[in-house]
């Protein structure tokens, strides 16, 4: 007679469980902010529900952005491709969002794009790094810009405004 082997069963408890599921939550609302950008909003937090739906809390950078809808259902989209169907996205008005949030790789993306970041003081030219810039216009293509010309180089350009 053989004696049967106890089977070996990894055991995970729940909140291990549990965390694995919002890491994974997390990794997939990190990737699509990375990678698509998400203009116009700022992930501010992502849970786990007690109902195992996933929730994205964001915050938009101007709380009257036209495009919160659409931002709202891409997001939803992108979560059920990664396997989270059902997301829920939540917006959050207050705080309100501020340039201060913005992070260094934020400040840098922006000069790569040709528009100066926000900073106390005159804008510094993202073609040549010169503050000598003058104002042309207190609004650029949104109301969280301005437009301005580079005194050095010439080159007009776009400001976010501190806020």
């Amino acid at each position: 007679m053989s004696k049967a082997r106890p089977v070996k069963r990894e055991s995970r408890s729940k909140a291990e469980q549990r965390a694995e599921t919002l890491n994974q939550i997390l990794d997939a609302a990190e990737a699509l902010f990375s990678k698509h950008g998400l203009h116009g909003v700022t992930l501010r937090d992502v849970a786990l529900r007690e109902d195992g739906r996933a929730e994205i809390t964001i915050t938009p950078t101007y709380s009257g952005c036209p495009a919160m809808a659409v931002i709202t259902l891409d997001i939803e989209r992108a979560m059920e491709a990664a396997g989270f169907p059902d997301a829920v996205v939540r917006t959050v008005l207050a705080p309100a969002w501020t340039t201060d949030w913005l992070t260094p790789t934020a400040h840098r993306k922006l000069t790569e794009a040709g528009i100066a970041p926000p900073r106390r003081g005159p804008p510094a030219c993202p073609q040549c790094g010169s503050t000598a810039t003058e104002t042309i216009s207190e609004f650029g293509a949104t109301a969280c810009k301005a437009l301005h010309r580079c005194l050095s180089c010439r080159e007009p350009f776009e400001a976010f405004k501190c806020h």
